[in-house]
């Protein structure tokens, strides 16, 4: 029972990266016309990607979706409306300020423009350089999640608030400084980090499983969509304070 559970698994992750595999063979094959170099060890890699992908996808069922469903329902019972936009805004800054990719787009960031003469090259410069793109983006995810939590117990429909901040996106592009202009874009990807996504969908789900009145469907859904674009105005915002 166990094997045929793995096995099912294992199927079904590497089902999932199959369209990534058959990519990289056409190039590789028809139009490099090259053999991939190390086999051995691209093979190698392969197994361990798909292994990976299984026990992540594992992990995620049995753990992270029914904690954060498991602490939505739970405050949402409380009744406490303090701690529960507490936790939603906790929950997005702490699971963005440690996300990988956002230490390397900033630390990334912060080089490139040493380099340019933008901001002064000194270590200690570009540290805080890369440290306010990173907290700007932290705080705005918290904010983000936030803000989706109030649109869950209000009803608010998604597409007003969604149009409206890309709306304050796109004015933003207008006057912000140029230097920021992609990093800020790229920040909005970049939060939505494999420990984030999880949890944050599931704090929707369970908060509107538990509101009367709430869809899981139509009103559980949506957070990640916040996270995703106050990012993009907070990281312009702190240019405009940074490069003026």
């Amino acid at each position: 029972m166990i094997l045929s559970i793995i096995l099912k698994k294992l199927r079904d992750a590497f089902t999932d990266l199959l369209p990534i595999i058959a990519v990289i063979a056409f190039f590789q094959i028809v139009v490099l016309r090259q053999p991939l170099p190390h086999l051995e060890e691209v093979l190698f890699g392969a197994l361990l990607v798909v292994l990976g992908l299984s026990l992540f996808i594992q992990g995620l069922e049995m753990s992270l979706f029914p904690i954060g469903e498991a602490m939505a329902q739970a405050l949402a019972r409380k009744g406490s409306l303090f701690w529960l936009l507490s936790f939603a805004f906790a929950l997005g800054f702490s699971t963005t300020v440690a996300e990988p990719a956002l230490i390397a787009v900033a630390k990334e960031a912060a080089e490139i423009a040493g380099k340019g003469g933008i901001i002064d090259p000194s270590p200690e410069s570009l540290k805080q350089y890369a440290f306010g793109i990173r907290m700007s983006v932290a705080f705005s995810v918290g904010l983000a999640i936030l803000i989706g939590v109030i649109r869950i117990l209000r009803g608010w429909p998604i597409h007003y608030l969604i149009i409206g901040g890309y709306v304050i996106v796109m004015l933003m592009t207008i006057i912000a400084p140029k230097e920021i202009t992609g990093i800020a874009y790229d920040a909005g990807g970049v939060t939505t980090s494999t420990i984030t996504v999880p949890l944050v969908a599931a704090l929707g789900v369970g908060l509107a499983s538990t509101i009367r009145g709430r869809n899981p469907l139509t009103d559980g859904f949506g957070l990640i969509a916040f996270a995703s674009l106050l990012p993009m105005i907070f990281v312009m915002g702190y240019g405009l304070i940074v490069f003026n």
